[in-house]
């Protein structure tokens, strides 16, 4: 096994893959280096002279700067780099990006629905419109248990503190969130449940959900009746008994949209996890699915990449607004754009923002980018999506599903055990994870040090994502684990 990675040609650090312990010796791109410092794996390892000031290269793209003078065998980290990143910039499109290959097509059996989606669940949810009613969700939740069984895949609630004393783009923020997953394919049956007196109530959602099938769909306002958890289980036997004789049928896999998210990361996770799920994207698209890349800030010092696979002017300029308007919104509550690795992200050694970025972004495959969605959006094209959304893992991994995804693929090097309101894999970037936390890890990308190809992992990723679609439970679903949050941006009444 390789105890050190050089990722690109132009790169002047490489990727420990083991721990190097001072007096060292390894091989990269047939020259040896001296290991001159203590570097734990997925740390950084200088293949050269490294002068102070001078830009230092991974992926083939610049990470920063070197604080200082560093030399060839030394730990490269945030004593010793910092970021090259600042403000809003001007970009230019210089397209490159390959046409998308015809594959065999897949499918998996799933619910189709009304509007033509298929779902991969057919589960009944309680969706507050706001806060106060958030222990009458719950309390519903638990006495529905009893419609479990049959088509009914599962009942859960969606609590969150918001639904009221919003104002602005705040609030239609999670009105449309809220009525995106009241329509999401993998529910079977919603019950949007409110108080009454809120800004975003149940009749201040309802217009948002054009073309929603009155079979699925019902709506219970808790000041207007007597007794509202009777009068919620009355609702909930009602959606649960229309959903008993629902069916899965075969359906294309171009019928899947698949988030990508990544959380808790290592620097193995941008060589291992990021690029497999990159390689299933692609395959997801080749067979006419779509997939949904998030994490605005986990894009800055890698977007001129995406930049550059946008597959028209019109895309390219979207993308240009995503990050800027990113960027601005950091500058308008007096935030530093670059201050975004985590504690475990650079303990699990990752030192800057651009860093971060160009692993993250190799979730993306290499399909072009089709359409930008805002946050709130819906998926209008198959391809790769980019999505407005912060870099919280419940955030965007809740704005994904909203956005349409029946599925979303979460890759970690540190590890986590959350979930989403959908199906949400855990993909691990090393198999110590994978070994140390079965209960958590879907999918272990770690498998590529170990000689497995990129591009066998993808495909078998891509047959483990196809059974999930057909009803086989991730591990975060059989702990019991569905979490949603919505993304705060304004000011609280």
């Amino acid at each position: 096994m390789k105890r050190a990675l050089k990722i690109n040609p132009s790169d002047t650090v490489a990727v420990a893959l083991t721990p190097l312990h001072i007096g060292d010796t390894v091989e990269v791109s047939g020259e040896t280096i001296a290991v001159v410092a203590e570097i734990p794996a997925g740390h950084k390892l200088a293949l050269r002279p490294i002068a102070r000031g001078e830009t230092v290269v991974k992926y083939g793209y610049p990470i920063g700067k070197a604080r200082q003078d560093i030399p060839q065998g030394a730990h490269v980290h945030v004593d010793n780099l910092e970021t090259l990143l600042s403000g809003e910039l001007t970009y230019e499109y210089h397209p490159a990006f390959a046409p998308v290959p015809h594959v065999q097509p897949r499918t998996f059996p799933g619910y189709l629905r009304a509007d033509g989606r298929v779902g991969v669940r057919n589960e009944l949810w309680i969706l507050p419109t706001v806060g106060c009613v958030n222990d009458v969700a719950r309390a519903l939740e638990r006495r529905a248990q009893k419609l479990v069984g049959g088509a009914v895949e599962g009942v859960f609630c969606f609590g969150h503190p918001y639904g009221c004393s919003q104002m602005g783009q705040d609030q239609e923020n999670t009105r449309r969130i809220l009525a995106n997953l009241a329509m999401h394919p993998n529910a079977g049956g919603v019950l949007l449940l409110g108080l009454g007196c809120e800004n975003s109530g149940v009749d201040q959602i309802r217009p948002y959900m054009d073309g929603y099938d009155p079979a699925r769909v019902r709506f219970l306002v808790c000041q207007k009746v007597e007794d509202e958890r009777e009068a919620g289980m009355a609702l909930l036997e009602e959606l649960a008994q229309n959903m008993r004789s629902d069916v899965r049928v075969p359906s294309p896999a171009s019928k899947l949209t698949v988030g990508l998210k990544c959380g808790g990361s290592d620097g193995l996770s941008g060589i291992t996890a990021n690029p497999v799920i990159g390689g299933f994207s692609d395959l997801l698209v080749a067979q006419g699915g779509a997939t949904i890349l998030t994490e605005v800030p986990e894009m800055f010092g890698a977007e001129r990449i995406l930049m550059d696979r946008c597959e028209t002017a019109e895309v390219f300029e979207q993308t240009v607004a995503l990050i800027n308007d990113f960027k601005r919104y950091f500058a308008q509550h007096h935030q530093t754009i670059y201050e975004n690795p985590s504690p475990g992200n650079k303990e699990g050694g990752i030192s800057t923002l651009e860093d971060k970025a160009l692993g993250c972004t190799q979730k993306s495959g290499f399909a072009p980018v089709k359409d930008v969605l805002q946050y709130g959006g819906t998926v209008r094209r198959r391809g790769l999506n980019l999505l407005s959304a912060p870099g919280n893992d419940l955030v965007a991994a809740t704005a994904l599903a909203a956005a349409g995804a029946q599925v979303v693929l979460f890759s970690t090097g540190r590890g986590t055990p959350f979930a989403s309101p959908v199906p949400t894999v855990k993909i691990s970037s090393n198999s110590a994870l994978a070994d140390a936390k079965r209960h958590w890890i879907d999918f272990d990308a770690g498998a590529l040090l170990a000689g497995k190809e990129a591009a066998s992992l993808s495909r078998e990723l891509m047959d483990f994502v196809i059974e999930v679609a057909g009803g086989r439970k991730v591990l975060s679903e059989q702990n019991g684990y569905h979490d949603m949050a919505i993304f705060k941006t304004g000011v609280t009444l």
